[in-house]
């Protein structure tokens, strides 16, 4: 967090991660002990546990809680798991069956080409109802747009909201919905609309600094949208790249031949040309997407090597 960053309430640590991971936030006090909302990346499991430690200073991690199920907020539940046996894991309604039977397929995991080790999952985090987190109850809000069973924490009397993707300072998570064919963009208008009714004073965003000036955010988020919307395939396309940046992030540097021999073995990639880009031949989509990366300066590249920036 930023010296620049809105106070938080007593018991609320955020620990501001980088983009192959999705912050942690760490909550002390309260009858329920100290609770962890989101856990990262697997690859950064390491530094998740150093990190969730030292801000714990000694007391044990009782509860685990997701915001949503992507690879970058629970990647590390798996080594918490190992670390705190007695851990309570509580995940979003509508997918506690995938996870007790660890479907890889249907969780996403597979398609994406992403990692994520197997976790078990305790209980859910009910919509409607609330959870006591630093000593206080947080309200449970559904959160579609961005994945559909995503939830939202909001703490009324200091006014926080753990957003995870739903809100950014400037923007929100890719929608993810509208690349399988399927509706999103209207539930990412209700979920921001929601924020609006809630009028937080501060936001714990997934990824990113916490902030304080959250109309503005919300303006910004609702013209993004809006672009979106009447461009879907602008969408498409963005979310291509954030997709392929975020491999690029975990490999670090490979090459080229390799990153489209992965790409054309990620059934998401080849859906994705195929709904929005079978005009383009997929060997020339992949170089248009590697260019603007490289022209956008997320990576370069370095005989036949594509490497991170």
């Amino acid at each position: 967090m930023s010296a620049e960053s809105p106070t938080l309430p007593p018991g609320v640590t955020v620990l501001q991660r980088g983009w192959l991971s999705a912050n942690n936030v760490v909550c002390q006090g309260g009858a329920g002990g100290a609770a962890l909302v989101d856990s990262g990346y697997c690859t950064h499991a390491e530094q998740t546990l150093a990190l969730v430690e030292s801000a714990l200073d000694g007391e044990p991690l009782a509860r685990l809680v997701n915001t949503h199920l992507h690879s970058d907020h629970c990647g590390g539940n798996a080594a918490l798991q190992a670390r705190w046996p007695q851990l309570t894991t509580l995940i979003p309604p509508g997918q506690l069956d995938l996870v007790r039977s660890w479907n890889a397929q249907e969780l996403t995991y597979e398609p994406t080409g992403q990692l994520c080790p197997p976790f078990r999952a305790d209980g859910v985090l009910a919509p409607g109802s609330e959870i006591e987190l630093a000593g206080r109850p947080w309200q449970i809000h559904a959160a579609p747009g961005h994945d559909p069973h995503a939830v939202l924490l909001f703490e009324p009397e200091s006014a926080v909201l753990i957003s995870g993707d739903a809100l950014w300072e400037n923007g929100f998570g890719i929608v993810f919905p509208e690349l399988d064919g399927e509706s999103g963009f209207a539930e990412t208008a209700d979920t921001l609309e929601l924020i609006a009714s809630l009028a937080p004073r501060i936001v714990i965003p997934g990824h990113g600094s916490v902030f304080g000036d959250v109309p503005a955010a919300l303006e910004r988020a609702r013209k993004r949208l809006e672009g979106f919307r009447t461009q879907p395939l602008k969408h498409a396309r963005y979310a291509a790249k954030v997709m392929l940046k975020y491999k690029l992030l975990e490999w670090q540097q490979i090459r080229e031949d390799e990153a489209l021999s992965w790409l054309l073995a990620t059934p998401h990639f080849c859906e994705l040309h195929q709904r929005f880009f079978a005009d383009q031949d997929v060997h020339q989509w992949h170089a248009a997407l590697v260019r603007e990366l490289a022209e956008g300066g997320a990576l370069r590249r370095e005989d036949g090597l594509l490497i991170n920036v």
